[in-house]
């Protein structure tokens, strides 16, 4: 009989809350965390490689039509042709070691006819935020090494623009190759290539990320930590309810034939007594 206080909307109440955030730890918030670490550790041991290894062409690493995956990001190419500075592309609202940018993405087509992105780096912003003055690229051919870089995705896919507070400059919110190629009405590959120091064409480059591991295997096991927890009380209370008086009666035991009050009951007249004070 004493089963039926599991049968209370208060304690199935609570029992959906405990157990629903235990399943969010182990299947949502802790997978997530594992996830990002995982990627952090690819993004660490892609950095490390490219210290090394040398620059690979373009067609090589990536062959036509390809797009950058986390097996070939970060990776060092050489790349050869001609920059497009009439279809140049800045991007807006970026942050660079603390500070607001602008990050210049200029097409250029390859010796072989291919029209790839290239970040060429940053800028500062002026007084009135907007781009400061910088060098247009080289003209003619020339060899660049850059690193491969995914496409970034604006959620709200939005299109370069151009307007009076532009100064009729082209920009864009994120660093896309399908959004410099719209507004430029070419046919570029997906992805980009950021330039590294001393590059022909490079502005400000781009630092490159930590190599750290970061917090997020901690973070996973934390979540973990946490849905055990929960569960662990919601255990702990249970058998404690289960026994006679309930978890939170201390003191001598009842006398024979009188039944000691549950956590519910002194519960609620704990709140009655504090509503009679006031």
């Amino acid at each position: 009989m004493r089963l039926r206080f599991l049968l209370k909307p208060g304690w199935l109440a609570l029992t959906a809350v405990v157990f629903a955030f235990a399943i969010c730890c182990f299947t949502l918030l802790s997978p997530w965390q594992f996830s990002r670490n995982a990627e952090r550790e690819q993004q660490n041991s892609a950095l490390e490689a490219s210290f090394t290894a040398p620059p690979l062409p373009l067609a090589q690493l990536l062959p036509p039509g390809s797009a950058p995956d986390q097996h070939t990001e970060w990776h060092l190419v050489s790349i050869t042709g001609q920059y497009l500075a009439d279809k140049e592309v800045v991007a807006r609202l970026r942050t660079v070691q603390g500070e607001g940018a602008f990050e210049v993405l200029t097409p250029m087509r390859t010796t072989d006819g291919t029209i790839v992105l290239v970040d060429r780096g940053y800028v500062r912003l002026d007084s009135k935020s907007g781009a400061l003055p910088y060098a247009p690229p080289p003209a003619g051919t020339v060899q660049v090494t850059a690193r491969v870089r995914a496409d970034e995705t604006d959620p709200k896919n939005r299109d370069a623009f151009a307007d009076a507070s532009t100064g009729g400059q082209l920009q864009s919110y994120v660093v896309d190759s399908r959004v410099v190629a719209r507004a430029g009405k070419l046919d570029i590959r997906p992805g980009y290539f950021q330039l590294d120091t001393g590059q022909p064409g490079v502005l400000g480059a781009l630092p490159l990320p930590q190599t750290d591991s970061g917090p997020f295997l901690s973070y996973a096991l934390q979540w973990i930590a946490f849905g055990a927890m929960a569960l662990l009380g919601w255990l702990y209370f249970t058998v404690r309810e289960l026994k006679p008086g309930g978890a939170l009666v201390t003191g001598e035991p009842a006398a024979s034939g009188t039944r000691r009050k549950s956590v519910s009951e002194i519960l609620a007249e704990d709140e009655l007594a504090e509503s009679g004070h006031q």
